[in-house]
């Protein structure tokens, strides 16, 4: 079986200087994703990138043996260079590589980039999540009951400044009364992009079952098929990506 080649690109900054941070996630939430995978979909072939690598972790070799990138970011997007997004973006539409922002990715570059939008929303005071499957046919919806619980979580509510999704896998509902769409799917080029919402710093969005089994799903479905590629030396041809 082929393996799906998953880069999971994280700031790594607050699990270096927050306790309560690195006593959740000691090597980083990008390494505690990967731990997961490993023994949640040992198919998956995963490298880590942070913030402080060379290049951001990105070089150009990582990025062209990407199928789907997953991103984590929160206080340090400006720090992200413009160049490495336009790379992104590029492997997005032209080569299908799959995109999934986590939590505060909504305000990533790369996520303005590729979605269109400043991807601003209401935030407040962390209190219970419940997660609404509303769209249980979706593969990323697969093996995700009617609804689960995070007992508690960062408040994201409407309104979200996003363009419509194409697909809405889950909407959330917290304790004060904030809805929220926690899981939306675009199509942009030959590329597909998920956005979801769990997984603040301070909690155990990560931790959950349902959440681990809603990131394997996400990258499963994120991963690009056959695509028909324009190559300026040979025209159109196929490339079995997958």
């Amino acid at each position: 079986m082929k393996k799906i080649r998953v880069t999971i690109w994280n700031e790594f900054r607050h699990e270096k200087t927050d306790e309560d941070v690195k006593a959740l996630y000691p090597d980083g939430i990008h390494a505690f994703i990967k731990n997961n995978f490993e023994i949640d979909a040992p198919d998956f072939e995963v490298t880590l990138a942070s913030l402080d690598d060379v290049e951001c972790g990105l070089t150009d070799d990582v990025l062209q043996n990407t199928d789907v990138l997953m991103w984590w970011g929160h206080m340090f997007h400006n720090e992200v260079p413009n160049e490495l997004v336009e790379k992104i973006a590029d492997r997005v539409f032209r080569f299908g590589m799959g995109f999934i922002a986590m939590h505060s990715a909504h305000v990533s570059k790369p996520f303005q980039r590729i979605v269109g939008t400043n991807g601003y929303l209401s935030w407040g005071e962390e209190q219970q999540e419940l997660i609404w499957n509303v769209m249980p046919s979706h593969p990323i919806a697969s093996g995700i009951p009617e609804h689960f619980e995070l007992e508690m979580e960062e408040m994201y509510g409407e309104p979200f400044h996003i363009p419509q999704p194409d697909e809405l896998v889950f909407m959330s509902w917290f304790k004060h009364g904030n809805l929220f769409r926690s899981g939306c799917c675009f199509y942009r080029g030959l590329g597909k992009v998920f956005y979801f919402q769990p997984g603040h710093e301070t909690r155990k969005a990560f931790y959950n079952q349902y959440v681990r089994q809603i990131l394997v799903n996400a990258v499963r479905w994120a991963s690009p098929e056959n695509i028909a590629i324009k190559t300026p030396d040979c025209g159109f041809m196929e490339k079995l990506i997958k």
